[in-house]
């Protein structure tokens, strides 16, 4: 996108800012909403070329709007912050408020499981260490937010990544074993045989066809 000659002196001194009109067409939201809307369901860092891309604006008005959106953040000493990490841009919680949130997730958050995080749960105990893929193919249905929900709660925990792959592998935890009242999955019930057993060649598949 490149900048348009016919603006006027006054136009041109005006920089993008947070609250400009919208990027996506003249009803769609604007780039402080835009730009929160992709960052709130982003499991991983995004790069700001890809938000432009997505939200039709300059690259350079959506890295000033980030940034802008980061140090509002901390100044009104919200409970998050909006980091550059990795290459990309995401929501944190602020390092402080961390042992609040652990104890909601563990204390706050006894409620029983879903029926969708108890079948990743054991798909994760009979492969680990296992990846996200691995974990949607043998359930059959994306299981991103599902995993996200056990590391939470501290039942998962991330485990390195595939040497192949890079993909992020996952395994259980030892207050996993505590809830269970088990010593090792040693003690896990002999169910693995009712698990699946041509999952490499899903795998396979799928990266053939993508």
């Amino acid at each position: 996108m490149t900048d348009d000659p016919g603006l006027d002196d006054s136009e041109a001194d005006d920089g993008p800012g947070l609250d400009d009109g919208p990027g996506l067409g003249d009803d769609g939201p604007g780039l402080r909403a835009s730009l929160e809307a992709i960052l709130l369901v982003a499991d991983e860092p995004v790069p700001e070329v890809l938000i432009a891309q997505v939200i039709e604006r300059p690259r350079g008005e959506v890295a000033a709007g980030l940034r802008e959106l980061a140090a509002e953040y901390a100044a009104d000493g919200r409970g998050f912050d909006l980091r550059e990490i990795a290459g990309g841009w995401r929501f944190y919680t602020r390092e402080d408020c961390a042992p609040l949130v652990e104890r909601f997730v563990r204390d706050g958050q006894e409620v029983r499981l879903t029926q969708a995080a108890l079948e990743t749960l054991a798909v994760i105990a009979y492969r680990q260490p296992v990846s996200r893929a691995r974990v949607s193919a043998v359930r059959g249905v994306n299981c991103d937010g599902v995993i996200r929900t056990l590391v939470l709660r501290g039942l998962v925990e991330d485990s390195g990544t595939d040497s192949e792959t890079g993909a992020i592998l996952y395994r259980t935890t030892g207050y996993f074993l505590e809830r269970l009242g088990m010593a090792s999955l040693d003690e896990l019930p002999d169910l693995a045989p009712f698990l699946p057993d041509d999952i490499e060649d899903i795998e396979d598949n799928e990266r053939t066809r993508a």
